[in-house]
């Protein structure tokens, strides 16, 4: 080999060897934006959401009774009006007229003392009026939207009383009720509710749902004696010795759980019209 040769041939070595080192980097370099890439699609994926904060829990309102203890589940979603009544008057933040003296009354809670003056067994209890009587005025009225989905489909309803069934004349008085009342539903349809006697939009407000044991407590005071009689019934409802609302504790709703506030609607044209109904279940009044 002459010297030509050899070095061409040492020539043609280095093409090889910077050829190598050329095609090793344009490897390297491509793994390197392939990584790039890669981690780039990661790192623009969207954050996660922030976990949703818990729904907060409803208002409980713990009736202290002088025979035990009612925990009913208010619904201020449903019914804001008469459950921020309801605690005004439980908490005295509410101001009222005592109709016993028809002076204003203002941080006094308005149950405190007060009893349960009207009981019918198999229906319902009544309390909210501080003469006892419940024809007393508490020197307000309030009103709320009835709703459709919210019926006395289930026991332990509870709701406020008023006259004629007319939602705009309710004040303190509410009633829990025993069973389910489907003639106490409201009535929102266009031509009236013949099959319950009555126009379009009365019915009675149902502001919160109590629990089992309550409804056991409410059956019990049902039953007492009466003051026409040993057994109360819709005319003779007075109880003989009334059981007395110590006081109403709100709590901020950790105390029980909620129950459903509403089954499937009722049919109120399937119900029996409210004039058939037995004197036992006649309307929640005054």
């Amino acid at each position: 080999m002459d010297h030509t040769t050899s070095r061409y041939a040492a020539r043609r070595a280095g093409w090889f060897h910077c050829g190598s080192v050329f095609l090793l980097a344009a490897v390297l370099l491509l793994m390197s934006l392939s990584l790039s890439a890669q981690a780039g699609k990661k790192g623009s994926a969207p954050p996660r959401g922030t976990p949703a904060k818990p729904a907060k829990a409803p208002p409980v309102a713990v009736i202290h009774t002088t025979i035990g203890d009612m925990k009913c589940t208010l619904f201020p979603d449903k019914s804001p009006k008469a459950v921020s009544t309801f605690i005004g008057l439980a908490k005295g933040t509410k101001s009222w007229k005592n109709p016993v003296t028809n002076k204003p009354m203002y941080g006094k809670p308005l149950y405190d003392g007060v009893i349960f003056h009207r009981v019918i067994p198999e229906f319902i209890i009544a309390a909210g009026d501080p003469t006892g009587t419940g024809n007393g005025d508490a020197g307000f009225e309030i009103s709320d939207n009835l709703q459709s989905d919210l019926l006395f489909d289930q026991p332990g309803r509870l709701a406020l009383a008023n006259r004629a069934a007319v939602p705009s004349t309710s004040s303190s008085q509410f009633f829990i009720t025993e069973k389910e009342l489907p003639f106490l539903n409201p009535c929102l349809d266009e031509g009236g509710c013949p099959q319950i006697n009555r126009p379009k939009g009365t019915g009675y407000i149902i502001f919160g749902q109590c629990d089992d044991s309550t409804v056991e407590l409410v059956k019990r005071i049902a039953r007492m004696p009466c003051s026409g009689g040993p057994t109360c019934s819709q005319s003779n409802s007075r109880p003989l010795t009334p059981v007395k609302i110590v006081h109403i504790e709100i709590q901020s709703g950790s105390g029980m759980a909620k129950k459903s506030a509403a089954k499937k609607p009722v049919d109120t044209k399937a119900v029996s019209p409210l004039k058939q109904a037995p004197p036992k279940s006649a309307p929640p009044r005054n």
